[in-house]
């Protein structure tokens, strides 16, 4: 594959490599949760991790997002070598996340809650926040300007205004993925965004990730059990089992890849 990128079925243009992850090991006392794995995620493109139950996805994207560094391997992000890092700093970098169990604040408004989001962008201290006067009044409507459009992006404006632990499931996760489109990243890490939805959910979802990376242009890489969506959504697919990379390519190239199929649809073959 050339560093330039490459074109999708559909004709889209993806560019050259934004992550690459280089032989990442990661270990939890004797157990090794991650062995040796390598692969890119490119510009621009929807890319998947895939596997069974504990097959190391999650841990694989909190190595990505900082909330692991891991004992053996390097991080590589826009070209440059990246070191441990806490989450925060990983943030300030660019990059955004949902997470597999709903993470919102419960008493707070969906307005608020898709502030929260603003808080990397944010460049006054508290002191000047408190006062909310000069810079700090300009730069508050700046991101609730931003804010106020996401809301609309994703049709929640009905909603703006209701504390979020009074939304239904499919609605609070619309909301986290809000929340992490304010924080304005380049790379947009998404864990099992559809979970316990059900199919008009699934599709709502899958519709506003595509639009997501069509018109924000943001790269996406995200973890997902339905296989269905998988295939649909993404342009590339990364597969693991036991901590191990057991296949690399397009969704055509990995539902046809022997071992995949063996480990993670459970279909033998003779």
């Amino acid at each position: 594959m050339l560093d330039e990128g490459y074109v999708t079925a559909d004709g889209r243009q993806i560019g050259g490599v934004m992550m690459d992850m280089r032989g990442i090991t990661l270990r939890f006392g004797g157990v090794e949760a991650i062995k040796n794995i390598s692969f890119d995620i490119r510009e621009g493109e929807i890319r998947a991790i895939i596997g069974p139950n504990g097959a190391g996805k999650s841990s694989m994207l909190n190595v990505i997002s900082g909330f692991y560094n891991p004992q053996e391997g390097e991080v590589w992000f826009h070209g440059k070598r990246r070191p441990p890092m806490k989450p925060f700093q990983v943030a300030r970098q660019g990059i955004a996340r949902t997470f597999q169990n709903i993470a919102l604040f419960e008493g707070m408004t969906v307005l608020d809650n898709v502030m929260t989001g603003r808080l990397t962008q944010m460049k006054s201290g508290m002191l000047a926040q408190a006062i909310w006067k000069g810079k700090a009044e300009r730069e508050e409507t700046a991101n609730r300007e931003v804010v106020e459009k996401i809301i609309d992006f994703l049709e929640i404006q009905a909603i703006r205004k209701t504390p979020v632990g009074r939304l239904p499931y499919g609605l609070k996760k619309r909301v986290e993925l809000a929340r992490a489109l304010a924080a304005e990243p380049k790379l947009l890490l998404l864990d099992e965004p559809m979970a316990g939805m059900n199919v008009e959910e699934k599709e709502d979802m899958s519709r506003f990730i595509l639009d997501v990376n069509d018109e924000f242009g943001t790269t996406i890489a995200l973890i997902e059990h339905d296989m269905g969506v998988v295939m649909d959504l993404s342009d590339r697919v990364v597969v693991m089992d036991y901590g191990r990379k057991i296949g690399d390519g397009t969704p055509d190239e990995v539902r046809n890849n022997q071992e995949v199929i063996d480990a993670y649809l459970g279909v033998a073959h003779d």
